[in-house]
């Protein structure tokens, strides 16, 4: 093995990751032996034939063993890619994941370029939700809250290193924060106690479990939020929420049921899930009247352009 280049390792721990069943394996082998050796993968692909020394085979060797163990890669890393941004990440907080762009982006979409909002970002882990609204909108301020005093600790260093200021609190949902907000985010544990066992080695052995599990049903923190947030929303405010596949449509339900929701919505992931659930203070915009009909005229009997 001591004459062993770059594309040979690479390619050995590949087939190692897949016999084992870790999915992904060519792009996390990649991504350990770029990082054990300190190359990015743009010169991990020039390198390929460069022969490799015993001090870069050994930090290659360590890397393999803790993915072997099904350790996520983010957490081997210490970091993750959300929105554009790298974020630390450790085993106090969960992976980003691109699902939860979905909510980052319908967030966008509400708060104004230039406009100035309150926002709240509740279970806000690694702050990745949070930071990247206030990177993305400078004129709004961020509040992030967090019942994990290690998990604000890391929000507090991607926030410094990120150059964005937003206010860290610690405390049960809406315990710690006091006033009203344009706009509440919340990416809440919502895995049941019986789904908990059918998840990935990666999330049940390694993520936090209190940032997962919600309980028997999947809803306790979602309702818990729904009751609490017509407090601390402002009388047209939006509470946004990430789901679980399946989960949207209940919750939705439930939503409505609150007396303080006037109207609701739901966004779909990239794959076409049901994955966050909206729930305003403000009515829903009527349907527009079409442009250029004719006092009494239904759609569809106007003149159609002509092709010729």
């Amino acid at each position: 093995m001591s004459t062993w280049s770059i594309r040979q390792v690479v390619e050995w721990t590949a087939k190692d990751f897949a016999a084992r069943g870790i999915e992904s394996a060519r792009l996390d082998a990649e991504l350990l032996v770029s990082e054990a050796i300190g190359l990015d993968r743009v010169r991990l692909y020039m390198d390929l034939d460069r022969p490799l020394d015993e001090p870069e085979r050994a930090a290659i060797r360590e890397l393999v063993q803790r993915r072997r163990r099904r350790e996520p890669v983010a957490y081997i890393l210490g970091r993750r890619e959300f929105w554009g941004r790298r974020f630390e990440v450790s085993p106090s907080v969960l992976v980003p994941r691109p699902d939860t762009e979905t909510l980052v982006e319908r967030a966008l979409d509400l708060l104004e370029p230039g406009g100035e909002a309150r926002v709240l970002d509740l279970c806000a882990g690694s702050g990745a939700i949070g930071i990247t609204l206030a990177a993305e909108r400078p004129g709004v301020t961020v509040e992030l809250a967090d019942l994990s005093a290690e998990a604000l600790e890391v929000a507090a260093r991607n926030a410094a290193r990120l150059e964005v200021e937003v206010a860290i609190h610690r405390g049960d949902l809406f315990g710690p924060v006091q006033g009203r907000f344009d706009l509440i985010v919340c990416n809440p544990p919502y895995v049941t106690e019986a789904e908990m066992a059918e998840l990935s080695p990666e999330v049940r052995d390694h993520e936090p479990r209190a940032a997962l599990v919600s309980g028997a049903t999947g809803f306790e923190i979602h309702d818990r939020l729904a009751a609490g947030a017509g407090e601390h929303l402002t009388e047209e405010g939006t509470l946004l929420v990430e789901v679980g596949a399946g989960q949207a449509t209940e919750l939705e339900r439930r939503m409505r049921a609150q007396p303080w929701v006037r109207s609701t919505a739901l966004h779909r992931d990239l794959a076409g899930i049901d994955r966050v659930v909206e729930a305003s203070g403000r009515r829903a915009r009527e349907p527009q009247p079409q442009a250029g009909l004719a006092e009494g005229e239904e759609p569809g009997e106007q003149e159609q352009p002509r092709s010729d």
